[in-house]
């Protein structure tokens, strides 16, 4: 059995990967706040309790959540020989350069025996303070002289309970993304080590794009239409230049099915970061999406070049129709979209910046979504879709919804 599979936005769900909130949204600051890619603080108890009643609602649905602190840590319990290498790296990629914090925080973390803990830490953040302060006042440096107690000298991960940004899977394998930010392009690390070394998925996953390409490119910009099918978002943090890369890995793979990829140009805005913070699938011939989005749509068209000997070679036209006819020819049946809030113009600007149209559909017509958006969640009931809400007073504060927060593993085919 695959270990990811995953060709569909709306066939059952059977496995996904999830991150608790943990103690980086308290290390979250007003003068972090817009470096960090946060518009406010969420309250951490109740953020937890809001999305354990997320975990509790897929596991009611026959899901198996997996966390991501879980995996990272089993990765170094089964391979506990890398552990030095890994930190090494998460310290280098945290921006620590001077010699001396850089072994004062390798030595602090390797302190922390408890593995989960360990790893929990490594998202969390580290001040100057909780490093040895002996060792630092040992020899001074103007970077001590200049540097606040309280300071991070690793900043926090806050970002990391939106699991679906890292990678992206596909098909049979992932999208290891290169992210758009310092902050959240760290995140990646994580599912690097757990698709090496991790004894559930080393050597079991293709990998259709690396970290360390030159292009940006996140989860939310891509969605499996179908086994052939592929839509990826152009916004503001997938460059084009990414999606062309993955195209020429996809189509040259033997073992991969995609055929088509279709990239959505969508304007580049906080509020529309994503492709599916404005469009996303929710029953076999149903969409929901943001009505902001259609005077600026472009859609592409790429496809393999006509030289079969070309590792280089596309073929790109744009499609001029509207997204409804675009959808309807790709997949092969009369598709009706669904605008958020039902269309009026202040309610789903609204609705959609606390990601009504950002919803996870667990199995065909069946979808989780933010109670606070309680126009869209009528609209698609009258549509006939099987709404579940979850609260979301404090996770919505990070901008991202029930899809952002997960990042499916196994889809039925």
């Amino acid at each position: 059995m695959n270990t990811i599979n995953v060709k569909s936005e709306i066939k059952p769900l059977k496995e996904v990967l999830v991150h608790r909130p943990g103690k980086e949204l308290l290390n979250l600051t007003p003068e972090t706040l817009h470096r960090l890619l946060f518009d406010d603080i969420p309250y951490l108890k109740v953020a937890q309790a809001e999305h354990d009643e997320f975990v509790q609602i897929l596991r009611d649905n026959d899901i198996k959540v997996f966390y991501l602190e879980d995996l990272m840590a089993e990765t170094l319990d089964f391979n506990p020989e890398i552990k030095t290498k890994f930190l090494k790296q998460f310290i280098e990629e945290a921006g620590v350069n001077t010699p001396k914090y850089r072994d004062l925080v390798f030595d602090y973390l390797m302190s922390i025996e408890e593995t989960k803990e360990f790893v929990l830490k490594t998202m969390e953040g580290v001040q100057i303070y909780e490093l040895d302060r002996e060792k630092r006042v040992l020899e001074k440096s103007l970077v001590d002289l200049v540097t606040d107690e309280t300071d991070f000298i690793v900043e926090p991960m806050p970002n990391l309970y939106f699991t679906r940004d890292p990678f992206a899977s596909v098909g049979n394998g992932i999208v290891l993304n290169k992210m758009y930010s310092v902050t959240r392009n760290r995140e990646t690390i994580y599912a690097d080590y757990i698709f090496k070394y991790h004894p559930k998925f080393k050597g079991e996953v293709e990998k259709y794009f690396d970290r360390d390409y030159d292009w940006h490119i996140e989860g939310g910009d891509v969605l499996n239409l179908n086994e052939h099918i592929l839509a990826v978002g152009i916004s503001q943090r997938t460059e084009a230049g990414a999606i062309d890369k993955l195209a020429k890995n996809l189509f040259k793979n033997p073992n991969c099915e995609i055929d088509i990829i279709l990239a959505f140009n969508i304007p580049e805005s906080r509020a529309f970061m994503h492709l599916d913070t404005v469009f996303t699938q929710i029953d076999v011939d149903k969409f929901t999406y943001h009505p902001g989005i259609m005077k600026t749509l472009q859609v592409f068209e790429i496809t393999e070049g006509d030289d079969p000997n070309s590792d280089e070679d596309l073929n790109v036209k744009e499609i001029n129709d509207s997204l409804e006819n675009i959808l309807s020819k790709y997949l092969g049946l009369k598709v009706t979209l669904i605008p958020c809030a039902g269309g009026d113009d202040v309610a789903s600007q609204r609705e959609q910046w606390n990601d009504g149209t950002n919803t996870l559909c667990i199995a065909p017509g069946v979808v989780v979504v933010y109670n606070r958006n309680n126009i869209t969640n009528e609209v698609l009931r009258d549509h006939g879709i099987k709404v579940i809400e979850m609260a979301s007073a404090e996770l919505s504060r990070g901008r991202g919804g029930p899809r952002c927060m997960s990042m499916p593993l196994i889809r039925e085919d």
